[in-house]
């Protein structure tokens, strides 16, 4: 009498989903922002006038007031990571690539919307442990992420790449403190 074929539970077949979902997501989270200078980094995208220079100031009031306002929030994230770096130096290795991150952002955000944001106001205070430090800046890097996110989804050509680009960055470093928070 044969066998009868062996059914995968549910609860397996999930799990086995999950896993193949977060392995293929890894390669992803390790290659960062970083793009090549003279590349857009985006497959088939073709450069602008004069190679890879960086294309002109946006003069749509729409984009530059999107790039203006993400500048912002993006530099008054990198002044918190400072803070808190300045609170708790133990952890200033752990933000090392936030700082890196939140500044070429601003910068290239400030290039490509061609204007210079406000001054960013008063820091809200810090919270009272490196934990809670950590767990405050993952918060803030994911609901800038969502932002951004949107933003993206309202403009077109660069202005979208790049704000598309700063969002999954934010996103990623939100993972990664929440990953070193809750591997202590």
């Amino acid at each position: 009498m044969p066998n009868p074929p062996r059914r995968l539970s549910r609860r397996t077949a999930l799990r086995t989903a999950a896993l193949a979902a977060g392995a293929a997501a890894v390669p992803i989270l390790a290659t960062g922002c970083q793009d090549e200078p003279d590349r857009s980094g985006t497959p088939g995208a073709t450069e602008g006038p004069g190679g890879g220079s960086q294309p002109p100031p946006s003069s749509d009031p729409a984009v530059v007031a999107a790039l203006t306002t993400a500048a912002t929030q993006v530099e008054q994230l990198a002044l918190r990571y400072s803070a808190v770096g300045q609170a708790f130096p133990a952890l200033r290795p752990q933000l090392a690539n936030g700082v890196s991150f939140h500044a070429t952002h601003v910068t290239k955000l400030k290039e490509l919307g061609g204007s210079e944001p406000p001054q960013p106001g008063k820091l809200p205070p810090l919270p009272k442990t490196a934990a809670a430090a950590l767990a405050d800046l993952a918060g803030r890097e994911q609901q800038l992420s969502v932002a951004h996110a949107t933003a993206a989804g309202k403009v077109s050509g660069e202005p979208a790449r790049l704000l598309a680009m700063v969002a999954a960055a934010e996103s990623q470093l939100a993972a990664s403190l929440t990953k070193k928070r809750a591997a202590r």
